[in-house]
C-alpha cells in the first residue's frame, strides 16, 4: 500500500518537476511539494509575471542598467523570489530590480526561489535548516536570515531566539547583504573574509568599497589593516564635513581680511562654533594688525 503512494519523480530536475502537468504541485499537501520549498531553480523569465502588489512604482532607470552591467560579468547573486500560480506560470514576490536587469542583460532564465500557496511553515522549516549547514558562506548565510525576516515576517530578535544566534551576529551577516555585488562574490569565492566585509561595509560609496576591495586582494591585507584604513578614512570625512562655513560667516571672514590687510580662514560647524586664525609674516605685520584692531 506504501509503495503505490511512492514519488514516481524523485531523482527528475525540479524544473522539470514544475513543468510536469501529471504532477502538477500547487499547495503543499501535494507529492514532493516539499523539494520545491526552499530550493533555488532556474526558471523561464517570460513565465514569470509582475506582482501586482508592489508598492514599488518608480524604478531609476540608470540604476537598473549599472545593475544589468554587473549581472552580465556576474550573473544573479541572489535569487528572486517567485510564487507558483495555476499551471507553468509564476508571479514575482520579490526582485524586480533584478528581473528587469536580468531581461536587459538578455538572460533567458533567472535563478528563482519558489514559494507555494501555503508553504510558509514549511519554508521557515527549510530555511532554518539550511542555516545550519556547515558548507554555507556569509552570504548565503546572510540571504537565508533577510528571507526568513521579509518572508516568514520575523524580527531580529524572534529569529534569533529561533535559530539560537545572537540578534547582533544575525545583524552582522545581513549588513554584507549591502556591499557591491563584486564584493560579495569576492566573500563567496573567498578572495576576502567576512572580517574584511564587515569592515568595507562601513564604506557607503561602492566604488570606494571597490577601490579598498582590489587593495585587499593585491597586497593581502590583513582584516586589522583594512579596518585601520576604513577608519582613517571616515575620521578625514567627518573633519572635512564638520567645517560648515554659513554665509554670515564667509563674509565676516572676507571683512576682516580687507580691514587687517592679511590673509584669514575661519572652520565653524552648524552650531556656529569656530575658530578664526589671521596669519601675520613678521613682528611688524603682527603690531599693524593690533593697532587696527584697537583703532589706533
Amino acid at each position: 500500500m506504501g509503495k503505490s503512494k511512492q514519488k514516481k519523480v524523485l531523482g527528475r530536475g525540479l524544473s522539470a518537476l514544475l513543468n510536469d502537468n501529471n504532477h502538477n504541485i500547487e499547495s503543499i499537501v501535494d507529492d514532493n511539494a516539499e523539494l520545491i520549498v526552499g530550493s533555488i531553480i532556474d526558471l523561464p523569465i517570460e513565465k514569470i509575471s509582475n506582482n501586482p502588489f508592489q508598492p514599488r512604482t518608480h524604478f531609476n532607470e540608470e540604476s537598473i542598467k549599472e545593475l544589468s552591467t554587473s549581472i552580465k560579468q556576474l550573473g544573479v547573486i541572489q535569487p528572486v523570489t517567485v510564487r507558483k500560480i495555476k499551471g507553468n506560470k509564476y508571479q514575482l514576490v520579490s526582485g524586480e530590480r533584478r528581473l528587469r536587469a536580468s531581461e536587459l542583460a538578455g538572460l533567458k532564465t533567472i535563478p528563482s526561489y519558489v514559494r507555494l500557496a501555503d508553504d510558509i511553515e514549511s519554508l521557515e522549516m527549510a530555511l532554518v535548516e539550511n542555516i545550519q549547514r556547515q558548507d554555507l558562506d556569509p552570504i548565503e548565510i546572510g540571504l537565508s536570515y533577510e528571507r526568513l525576516i521579509n518572508e516568514i515576517k520575523l524580527t531580529q530578535d524572534q529569529l534569533s531566539e529561533r535559530i539560537g544566534k545572537k540578534r547582533s551576529t544575525i545583524a552582522n551577516y545581513m549588513r554584507l547583504l549591502k556591499l557591491d555585488p563584486i564584493i560579495q562574490t569576492g566573500i563567496r569565492d573567498r578572495f576576502i573574509t567576512m572580517g574584511h566585509g564587515r569592515a568595507l561595509v562601513n564604506i557607503s560609496d561602492s566604488k570606494l568599497q571597490i577601490e579598498l576591495y582590489k587593495k585587499i586582494v593585491k597586497k593581502g591585507l590583513s582584516v586589522r589593516e583594512i579596518e585601520s584604513l576604513v577608519k582613517n578614512l571616515r575620521d578625514n570625512k567627518t573633519k572635512s564635513t564638520d567645517n560648515y562655513l554659513s554665509p554670515f560667516i564667509n563674509q565676516a571672514a572676507e571683512e576682516l581680511k580687507t580691514i587687517l590687510g592679511t590673509s584669514v580662514s575661519v572652520t565653524s560647524n552648524k552650531q556656529g562654533k569656530g575658530i578664526l586664525k589671521i596669519n601675520f609674516d613678521s613682528q611688524e605685520e603682527l603690531q599693524n594688525i593690533l593697532n587696527k584692531v584697537k583703532g589706533d
